[in-house]
This record gives C-alpha cells, structure tokens and sequence, in this order.
C-alpha cells in the first residue's frame, strides 16, 4: 500500500527467500539502492548478485526512476539478494499495476519455494546414504 508522508510517497514490499526476509521501501529518486545501510555493492559480496537483485527494475525500465531502501535478515547472502529482488518486484507492483505482464513473465512474482531438506535418520544428510556392501 501507499504511504504518504509530507508530500512524499512510498511503495512497499516484502521477500522471502530460503530463510531470509527483505523488507523493501521504493521512493521517487534517483535509482540509489541502499541494503542494510550500505550501498548495495559493499553489503553483497558479488556484483552478480546485484545485478539479479535489479532484475525487475531493468525488466519495467524503472533503474533511475526509485531510490531503494532495503532491510534484510536472515540466510546467507544468495537468499538475501532473491528476497530482495521479490520485495523489489511486489513494490513495483504497488507502484503501478501496469507493470504486472513484464514481472510475471519472467517468473519475478513466484516467491521460490525450494528449502533445505532436513537431514534423515539412518542417512548422513538430507539423501546421503551409507555405501552399499554386497558382502
């Protein structure tokens, strides 16, 4: 939902992603992205990564249109970047819902399910299973 604050208005999102959680804050600017008070490129160790957390800016052409705030918490920093890029694509979507064809069809509205799998008893892991001996 929009907020209105002094004249200046916000979009809102939030992402999920493995066990991390985005909280992300889209306001008319001048395409700054912020990610736990740093800028984006010193908290995520890759650029890549950086470059998949735009991805639904660069899909709506909107890469200088939004100054971005994000707080992220939980998980290691791939799960962060796909959470962020989720709560990126849902405010976008709060923005206008004129961008809603371009994010869906590139899959950047589907939160990603995939978790890890719990380690099994009598396995060394998720599906890792003592070797097999005939004799």
């Amino acid at each position: 939902m929009a907020i209105k604050k002094s004249d200046a208005v916000m979009y809102r999102g939030t992402g999920r992603r493995k066990s991390s959680v985005a909280q992300v804050i889209l306001t008319p600017g001048s395409g700054e992205i912020i990610v736990n008070g740093k800028k984006a490129l010193e908290f995520f160790p890759y650029a890549t990564l950086v470059q998949d957390m735009e991805q639904p800016l660069e899909a709506t052409g909107t890469k200088k249109d939004f100054d971005i705030k994000i707080k992220v918490n939980g998980g290691g920093f791939t799960g962060q970047a796909g959470a962020a890029r989720l709560g990126i694509a849902r405010a976008l979507l709060e923005a206008s819902v004129d961008y809603k064809p371009q994010l869906r069809g590139l899959g950047l509205l589907t939160r990603d399910a995939r978790v890890k799998l719990r380690k099994q008893y009598g396995l060394y892991g998720a599906r890792r299973a003592p070797q097999y001996s005939k004799r």
